[in-house]
């Protein structure tokens, strides 16, 4: 019986595994880097030990630290989450010689399968030869061999594009696995990313456990993902299962892992197996009313699967909220997680409690919410209501996103493929119209100024409640009060008055305001708003505003084509040849910033001549930072 485990991972999965080891009488041990010191999975594991001397980026790629550190602590177990060195062949070696139980499959079955390029062989399927590639191959797909979560993965959709695909995906898995190699194959547009879980025993058994359907992804990445999948007859169900099995034995399998597949015009296209814990898991154990951490230690342990396998019931829909700016290029964001509550009902897995710094080491995922209801609908329709009620205060998220796409016809009805995003992003992250605005589309006209949103109305309301009842008072009609708040890339002014009755809006009939409270009337509808600040963070029920200076710094202006770090990370490449006084055109590429594992490009705003180079491969930047000037022609 294993009595003590050590978690190679951090963040979310470790604190999902700890649990369960806490429900099951398990003692538990945490890694970390220095970065990840006070990070919640090192604060709830009951022993934590810190792995020297790597770089934060690489300190969960050292199999022999984190061996050393097993031992050290007196673990008798190792599982290692997902991501890392969760699909390493040497590293379930390592940990098997040295006398410790190894929570997950077989080295030789990971071997076979972790590298994506040997998997398919063994299936029978051949990736293409990157030098051979044609322009009659297009598109391709070029995909790290190893690991997954959309890193090292890039679309080539002209021949001139591969080489720098295949290098950047090279150096992105490389950072992200400790692997460089990729692979290319046929990309298929317009395919459902159907995948299935399988757990394996000892004792010869291996069980599927439906399907799950990860077809919203963004840059490769899952964003959306539910069980079962939908809309899928029963003749490719039963095919799906079968190639699972078939995947499973031909290399010996034990433990839970997951075959994916792309179906397109009914065919199921094997894809590759991941020999882990996936991230989605989830929903599958929402379904079938099991825990599969629970399973996987029960059958490292050498007990077999039950003898009845689970029954599915109903349905369950996941979504990945992430720290990123849709209106800035969906940059990674950092800074205080200064709340994260969702509403009773709802799955909330995370690596993170309220007051927690959000670094730009690590993957920028805050939370897994899960859903689980009778029907696809009601799934659905519970996890969209509560990621408007989630309480999210901090870095900017991608909530709204979310949300949309819950509610969007295409999912809804279950019409939607991999290229959802490619279609729906722009429209999914507009801005969202103000319920409560002018319906007429002539008042403005009529003399009558458009409403602002009434969110930044309510926090600037709030905040006029903390200053005296007659700040900006005159006994004749004067200016009003006016406050600037910038909410999804956009400005917005807000203008009210202090009389004396109270605070006053034009056109809206202030019900109440205190700090934290504001309830506004418009045309008879009240409407209810809490308000949280944190210096200039303002929180007004789900939307995050910043509050603007009155008048901007003079100061702040910058050159025309400047180009600025759009987040905290290390620059990582310079385009070849690139120095000032290069002609450039629009678009270009031209530096490679390194952030929470994945490369973003910095490209030539417009055609011209690059007049200032300040950024430099291995220098760390900082958000706002200046890059680089194009001088346009």
């Amino acid at each position: 019986m294993i009595s003590t485990l050590l978690v190679a991972n951090r963040g979310e999965i470790a604190c999902r595994i700890f649990r369960t080891c806490g429900e099951l009488g398990i003692r538990t041990v945490a890694v970390h880097s220095d970065a990840d010191q006070n990070a919640l999975h090192a604060r709830v594991a009951d022993t934590a030990v810190r792995l020297p001397g790597a770089a934060p980026a690489d300190t969960y790629l050292r199999g022999d630290l984190i061996v050393k550190a097993a031992l050290a602590a007196g673990a008798d177990a190792v599982h290692p989450g997902y991501g890392f060195l969760s699909e390493n062949a040497d590293f379930a070696r390592a940990v098997l010689d040295a006398g410790l139980v190894w929570i997950g499959p077989p080295p030789e079955a990971i071997e076979a399968m972790a590298s994506k390029t040997r998997a398919k062989e063994l299936m029978g399927l051949a990736p293409l030869d990157a030098a051979r590639v044609t322009e009659a191959d297009l598109p391709v797909l070029v995909k790290a061999a190893a690991g997954g979560g959309g890193r090292g993965m890039r679309i080539v959709r002209r021949l001139a594009d591969l080489p720098d695909a295949l290098e950047s995906a090279r150096a992105e898995a490389a950072s992200a696995f400790g692997d460089g190699e990729v692979f290319t194959e046929p990309y298929i547009e317009h395919g459902r990313h159907v995948e299935v879980q399988i757990l394996a025993d000892t004792h010869g058994t291996v069980r599927t456990l439906g399907t799950r359907d990860c077809s919203l992804q963004r840059r490769h990445q899952k964003v959306i993902e539910e069980a079962p999948a939908p809309g899928l007859t029963d003749r490719l169900a039963g095919e799906l299962d079968t190639l699972a099995v078939r995947a499973a034995r031909a290399v010996s399998y034990v433990g839970a892992g997951t075959v994916e597949f792309l179906i397109a015009d009914g065919r199921a296209h094997f894809l590759e197996m991941n020999t882990r814990l996936q991230v989605e898991h989830p929903v599958t154990e929402a379904v079938f009313g099991l825990d599969l951490v629970a399973e996987q230690i029960r059958v490292a342990e050498g007990h077999p699967l039950p003898a009845d396998p689970p029954r599915p019931r109903g349905h369950a829909v996941e979504a990945r909220l992430y720290a990123e700016d849709p209106a800035h290029g969906w940059a990674p964001q950092t800074g205080t997680l200064h709340r994260l509550a969702v509403p009773d009902g709802i799955r909330l897995d995370t690596g993170y409690t309220d007051g927690d710094g959000i670094g730009v080491h690590y993957d920028p995922m805050l939370a897994k919410l899960v859903a689980h209801a009778p029907t696809r609908a009601e799934a659905i329709r519970k996890l969209a209501g509560a990621l408007e009620r989630a309480q999210l205060h901090g870095p900017v998220t991608n909530r709204d996103l979310l949300v949309r796409s819950l509610r969007h016809a295409e999912f809804a009805d279950a019409r939607m493929d991999t290229g959802f995003y490619d279609r729906h992003l722009t429209e999914l992250t507009e801005p969202a119209p103000d319920p409560y605005a002018h319906p007429s589309p002539t008042t403005a006209l009529d003399g009558v100024a458009a409403r602002p949103p009434l969110v930044a109305l309510a926090a600037a309301l709030a905040d006029a409640h903390g200053r005296s009842r007659f700040a900006g008072w005159r006994n004749l009609p004067s200016q009003p009060q006016v406050k600037r708040y910038e909410m999804a890339g956009r400005e917005h002014e807000v203008h009210y008055r202090h009389t004396r009755h109270g605070l006053t809006a034009d056109g809206v009939r202030v019900v109440h305001a205190d700090t934290h409270r504001v309830v506004l009337d418009v045309d008879g509808v009240q409407r209810g708003f809490d308000v949280t600040r944190y210096g200039d963070e303002v929180h007004v029920n789900a939307t995050r505003l910043t509050a603007l200076p009155r008048f901007p710094d003079p100061t702040a202006q910058l050159a025309p084509g400047s180009l600025l770090a759009p987040m905290p990370g290390t620059v990582v490449r310079i385009a070849e040849g690139l120095a000032e006084g290069a002609a450039v055109t629009a678009g270009q590429p031209l530096i490679w910033i390194e952030a929470m594992k994945m490369q973003h490009q910095i490209t030539a705003p417009a055609t011209g001549t690059l007049s200032a180079l300040h950024a430099r491969p291995g220098q760390q930047v900082e958000p706002g930072m200046l890059l680089a000037v194009v001088q346009e022609t």
